[in-house]
């Protein structure tokens, strides 16, 4: 049976995507701890990061830094924070998102009132960050 994030990748159910390659893609979170919190997934289905091969886990390393990068940049945030849990769903991701302390590495603190209107302004900024980084190939454009 497919993962939640295999359904999203594939389409079955909406996401708002700020990357995709061959080998992963990045979307917005649903319970952000920030504006602009994205889960890199690869879209191989593997449940626990340390079953995944380096290849992948460097390549997911590189596109986390990446997008940390436009975050830090598109949300004046001080640094991007980095978690790989894999508790949530079985589905190997890694959650990115612009932080200012250690404070804001409280998963429990995830919002799940976030107006639509909100994900998608935090879409368009992270999107334009990544674009004028030199990213635009491995932006989506809708």
């Amino acid at each position: 049976m497919a993962t939640l994030f295999t359904r999203i990748i594939s389409g079955e159910l909406p996401g708002r995507f700020v990357w995709q390659d061959e080998h992963c893609v990045g979307f917005l979170s649903i319970g952000p701890l920030s504006a602009g919190h994205t889960l890199v997934v690869p879209r191989q289905e593997i449940d626990k990061w340390t079953d995944a091969p380096a290849e992948l886990v460097a390549h997911l390393s590189v596109v986390a830094q990446i997008i940390g990068k436009a975050q830090v940049a598109a949300f004046g945030a001080e640094r991007a924070g980095l978690e790989i849990a894999g508790f949530e769903v079985p589905h190997l991701h890694l959650h990115v998102w612009p932080v200012n302390s250690l404070a804001d590495f409280d998963l429990s603190r995830a919002r799940t009132d976030v107006p639509a209107e909100e994900f998608d302004a935090a879409l368009h900024t992270l999107r334009a960050a990544l674009v004028t980084q030199g990213h635009g190939e491995f932006v989506p454009q809708a």
